[in-house]
């Protein structure tokens, strides 16, 4: 059987509100605001608003299961 973790499309929206980034990725405020000062994830403003774009969340998904595969998680004895 084989357990390869394939990623979910993000739905058709360029751009995310932390609130939506927050419930996309199941992570706190928190969470979210230490991985963008950490570099992981990107951010942009429009006006007083912080916004993640799509493309964004996608790349930091993608990184956390590559990263999950280098250590050996999700893989099958």
């Amino acid at each position: 059987m084989d357990a390869t973790i394939l990623p979910l499309d993000v739905p058709a929206r360029h751009l995310y509100r932390i609130p939506e980034a927050m419930r996309l990725l199941s992570m706190s405020r928190s969470v979210i605001y230490e991985q963008l000062r950490a570099g992981r994830l990107f951010s942009v403003k429009e006006g007083r608003a912080r916004l993640i774009p799509a493309i964004a969340i996608k790349q930091y998904v993608d990184q956390l299961i590559s990263e999950a595969e280098v250590t050996g998680y999700g893989q099958t004895a």
